[in-house]
């Protein structure tokens, strides 16, 4: 008989250890660690794959369906895939649950056509909905507030992963959602729901059973006070696309991102406004988020971002002001901190523009991340704009990236950039030399190719 092995392991980074630790060596959490019995998986199971010749092996398009959510189909890089295993995590209340919801009502309006080959009548498409949290009363209450009411999407209130299983082999339905992993479990394993060895299992289970089914499964993460999702990365690993919902409880505005995809770009992102109704597909969210920007204001400026294929023109606010402490302040919302710091430190050496006696305070109006460096002249308007208390032109846009000489770099998808803004309204552009000499310009925009931070600072003037 096979020997059950018991070990300790870390519940924030998996990290597996014969004795238990105060503090984890790994990723150095205190009182992180579990015990947890790991039997000898059996590989009697496991049929024995033939290889194959590359050369030979037919490759087709994968088959996908749209979901009829145009903002969730993007991220998914263009429809739901079969046999795909989808994680989606989030702050509590971001609304997982109710994206879910909506996405699972349209799936079930689909109907399945009869073709030439296949002449069977049309059907309606069934889905299971598992809940491991909340009663079927309690997802009823948030279907009735979102106006769905469906015989097609099927209830279950199961934490088993076995039973799970069984139910969806038999009713095949045409997508399963399981809310959430973190409360699945396997009898295979005594450890408690949760815990790394639980989630690792019962998401592997899932996995083998999308694969061969080829049903499409739905994973709800929670996350945990750090933001990435709980389990730890052995979730992310696992599955094929995962997508994190951001967004402020501030701000009515969600983004839905894609950090992995098997089976499209990553980065990509969807915007969704959450209303009482529910969430609603933002199409333009350019215009949105330019919609409240305040005019002839000094430390506004506008940036052209991309995230994925998506153009992004968002404003970015700066406030400096003198510190009344000795050591002054740096805070960032929305832009990586470290990068503000060092433009900064470009700023004072290559521009002269002294800021070691100013608190500066960076924003990203409507709550959304930018990670790409094509936001550093954008940072640098704002920051000078408001330390000289001089407006940018409302008409006036920028991106480029700035190296630690000052100098401003070309970046990719210039065209889309301007595209996107002459969409909107905007007359003139700052940008990278680089890129302004290799572009036609066709728009009726005004460009300006800037070489170094001084030029820009030049150029931000009405």
């Amino acid at each position: 008989m096979s020997k059950i092995k018991t070990v300790f392991q870390c519940q924030a980074c998996g990290y597996a250890s014969p004795k238990w630790l105060g503090k984890c060596p790994d990723c150095g959490a205190w009182n992180s660690f579990s015990e947890e019995k790991q039997s000898p998986i059996s590989l009697k199971s496991f049929a024995v794959a033939e290889p194959q010749c590359l050369s030979k092996i037919i490759g087709g398009k994968e088959k996908r369906t749209p979901i009829g959510i145009n903002e969730f189909d993007r991220v998914l890089g263009g429809g739901l895939v079969n046999g795909a295993i989808i994680l989606i995590g989030g702050d509590p209340g971001i609304g997982k649950s109710t994206l879910l919801l909506q996405a699972v009502a349209k799936i079930t309006k689909d109907k399945e056509k009869a073709t030439p080959h296949s002449p069977q009548k049309t059907k309606d498409k069934t889905v299971l909905y598992v809940s491991g949290e909340e009663s079927p009363e309690q997802i009823k209450l948030r279907a009735e507030r979102l106006s769905i009411n469906s015989d097609n999407i099927l209830l279950l209130s199961e934490t088993l992963v076995e039973n799970i299983i069984k139910t969806a082999e038999d009713l095949k339905p045409a997508a399963l959602v399981v809310d959430s992993i973190q409360t699945i479990y396997t009898e295979e394993l005594t450890s408690a729901p949760g815990s790394v060895g639980q989630i690792r299992e019962s998401a592997a289970k899932l996995m083998f059973f999308a694969k061969r089914s080829e049903i499409p499964v739905f994973l709800i993460g929670h996350v945990t006070k750090e933001g990435a999702i709980a389990g730890p990365r052995v979730l992310e690993h696992l599955v094929d696309t995962v997508l994190y919902f951001e967004g402020d409880r501030g701000h009515p505005y969600r983004i839905l991102r894609t950090i992995k995809n098997r089976f499209g770009s990553t980065n990509e992102i969807g915007v969704f406004e959450m209303t009482d109704e529910g969430l609603m597909e933002i199409t333009n969210p350019s215009e949105l988020f330019m919609s409240e920007r305040p005019l002839g204001v000094s430390g506004s400026t506008v940036i052209a971002t991309i995230e994925g294929t998506r153009p992004l023109l968002v404003e970015l606010q700066a406030l400096v002001s003198p510190t009344t402490f000795g050591m002054p302040r740096r805070t960032s919302m929305g832009v990586d901190f470290n990068r503000v710091n060092l433009l900064i430190a470009v700023l004072e050496k290559k521009a002269e523009i002294h800021l070691g006696g100013m608190d500066v305070f960076i924003n990203v109006v409507g709550g959304l991340k930018i990670f790409e460096p094509a936001a550093d002249i954008g940072i640098i308007s704002a920051i000078v704009s408001s330390f000289r208390e001089i407006p940018v032109d409302a008409k006036t846009f920028l991106f480029g990236e700035v190296g630690l000489s000052g100098e401003v770099r070309a970046v990719a998808h210039a065209d889309a950039r301007l595209k996107e803004a002459a969409k909107i309204g905007f007359k003139k552009a700052i940008i990278p030399k680089n890129n302004a000499e290799r572009l036609k310009n066709d728009l009726g925009l005004t460009i300006v190719g800037v070489k170094d931070v001084e030029e820009v600072i030049e150029n931000i003037r009405i």
